[in-house]
């Protein structure tokens, strides 16, 4: 079974070769900041609105990322059903406009088998655009993966931090955290709020972060428990919003990529 893409048209473009040049044109401008040599991060934290909004912020986290990664671990909040715990897809691969992307189902089925808050959920995924607006920057940045898709509920913070240390692996493995930061604030009000958040990530302060501050705080505060156990460095490489990019600057939404590394 495969997981069709569910946001493409709306999300992100439709047509592969208009998305592959506006996913490349997005890393090209972010290597400019970031260096064309890749830093290797173990995770990045990376935006998922339409890409004409959250696109740069996300290529600034991704331009970073070691093309030989074999696995990648991607955790998103639950935007469309109610979700207590965290679920797993049953499908055998993710697809988009670029292509399929197959999962690894040995790692899923397990943490589906050992984590009783694991369960494999299809609904979750269906229509889930925090996970899906990941993927055309993994097929341009990692040569050849397979994806560990987690979609976020009702957990707490132990319950994900254990889960990525069951799937934490070595160099081989990638952990991406998607999440954006606050909602329809003004622009003042949201650079106020959202520098605020950026700090408490980059302090480690995982317990202030909340739902106001990051949709995806749940995934988030887990990540952060499991790099502060792992003693690894959070950076921060972008922090923008949507007026800075393509929105109206009277309400906007928060956007900031981060990588970890030891």
């Amino acid at each position: 079974m495969r997981r069709p893409a569910a946001v493409a048209g709306t999300f992100y473009p439709d047509d592969a070769e208009r998305l592959k040049r506006q996913i490349d044109a997005f890393l090209a401008e972010a290597m400019l900041d970031v260096g064309s040599d890749p830093i290797r991060p173990k995770a990045i934290i990376a935006p998922h609105a339409g890409t004409i909004y959250s696109g740069p912020i996300a290529a600034s986290a991704y331009a970073t990322v070691d093309p030989g990664v074999r696995r990648v671990v991607l955790l998103g909040p639950a935007h469309r059903v109610a979700l207590h715990g965290i679920a797993a897809s049953t499908a055998e691969a993710f697809e988009t406009p670029l292509g399929s992307i197959p999962l690894d189902r040995t790692m899923l089925d397990e943490l589906v088998s050992v984590f009783p808050f694991v369960v494999a959920d299809d609904a979750a995924h269906a229509e889930e655009h925090s996970i899906e607006l990941q993927l055309p920057f993994l097929q341009r940045c990692v040569n050849t993966f397979q994806l560990v898709p987690l979609v976020v509920g009702r957990a707490s913070d132990e319950e994900v931090a254990a889960v990525l240390s069951a799937v934490w692996g070595g160099e081989e493995t990638l952990v991406v955290c998607s999440t954006d930061l606050s909602h329809f604030h003004s622009d003042a009000e949201a650079r106020r709020i959202d520098t605020e958040t950026a700090d408490m990530i980059l302090q480690g302060k995982a317990s202030l972060i909340d739902g106001e501050r990051a949709c995806g705080y749940v995934g988030l505060r887990g990540l952060l428990r499991r790099v502060a156990s792992e003693r690894l460095d959070v950076s921060m490489v972008d922090l923008r919003n949507s007026s800075d990019t393509a929105g109206d600057r009277r309400r906007v939404v928060g956007y900031a990529s981060f990588v970890v590394t030891p």
